[in-house]
């Protein structure tokens, strides 16, 4: 990974957090109706950091992903 690579990277990681929490300040302006979106996003942010987790934990993805020629 080049330094353009990372740079990249750090600016999209910014900019969804950003968009992330301009959502999150959204449905709270929005409630008692912005509860249903807040469950959502709670919900699938603890889906993603499960697979996020599960993925960094597994050696057999590891070894492919290292040893196996692409």
């Amino acid at each position: 990974m080049d330094v353009f690579e990372k740079i990249s990277y750090t600016i999209l990681g910014i900019l969804a957090l950003l968009w992330l929490a301009a959502i999150v300040a959204g449905m709270v302006a929005a409630l008692p109706f912005g509860l249903i979106g807040l469950a959502v996003l709670l919900a699938v942010g603890l889906l993603l950091i499960k697979v996020i987790k599960e993925r960094l934990s597994n050696s057999e993805d590891n070894y492919y992903d290292k040893e196996v020629d692409k």
